[in-house]
């Protein structure tokens, strides 16, 4: 059988993956799968991209670096646009299928914790809603085994000739690198002299930014949806998600703005 749109893509399978719990449907429930979904998919991309990114990197090729990062930014830019839909939901309508959510919850997104684990942080709810022998468990040990953005970055410098140590994993509980004075040095100067370089820090700034805004963006659906009320499958709901906010992953690279 000659390949078609519709078996490349599988969409007949596409488009029978959205299984509704409510009982009788409720109307908006299909639109919070499709959106919750789709977030999947672009986790999934921009994970492919990051593989990517890294190896770029390490390799010493900033300018590929670069190009792989100005993709990663158009989807994190969709990713933020993605809430003005889910927005469009009133909290009466979220409520009426809430309930059939029983414990599933965002907190138990696999693909963000991977995320988040690629960026350099660590915290107990990584590991804490998956079972030890679980394929979840394993995916995120298998994560954190390898090489941050950060330290892909730093092995970037080094191969151009910058005289930078590897960053130490010092935090078992949020971002696990310290800000060092010594590393802002050498930024500083990059920024003024080497302009394929000073691009990609400027884009991982970029991105830093773009996932504090879609941070900032899921709290405020969040609490125009459910206001104060704890989150689905018992989590403590936006105020969990406040404590998340305005925290960089890239601190020197904010830092040294300070000089300028």
């Amino acid at each position: 059988m000659a390949l078609t749109y519709t078996s490349y893509l599988k969409t007949e399978e596409l488009l029978e993956l959205q299984e509704l719990k409510s009982s009788p449907a409720q109307h908006d429930e299909l639109l919070f799968i499709i959106i919750h979904q789709t977030y999947e998919l672009w986790f999934k991309q921009i994970l492919h991209e990051i593989d990517l990114l890294r190896v770029e990197m390490e390799a010493g090729h900033p300018w590929a670096a670069l190009k792989t990062m100005r993709r990663i930014l158009v989807i994190m830019k969709t990713l933020v646009g993605q809430n003005d839909i889910l927005e469009t939901m009133t909290p009466l309508s979220f409520s009426s299928f809430r309930k059939y959510l029983e414990s599933a919850s965002g907190f138990q997104s696999v693909q963000f914790r991977e995320l988040e684990i690629v960026l350099g942080m660590r915290h107990n709810r990584m590991f804490s809603l998956h079972e030890a022998d679980s394929l979840a468990y394993k995916k995120l040990t298998l994560r954190i085994e390898e090489s941050t953005i950060w330290e892909s970055f730093i092995k970037l410098l080094q191969k151009m000739g910058y005289k930078v140590e590897a960053p130490k994993r010092e935090n078992e509980s949020g971002l696990m690198f310290n800000p060092s004075k010594e590393m802002q040095d050498v930024i500083y100067d990059i920024m003024k002299e080497k302009n394929e370089i000073a691009l990609l820090c400027e884009s991982l700034v970029d991105f830093d930014e773009g996932l504090q805004e879609w941070r900032y963006r899921h709290v405020k659906m969040v609490e125009r949806t459910i206001g104060n009320k704890m989150g689905t499958g018992g989590s403590d709901g936006v105020q969990y998600l406040k404590n998340t906010l305005f925290n960089a992953v890239f601190p020197d690279l904010w830092e040294v703005r300070t000089r300028f």
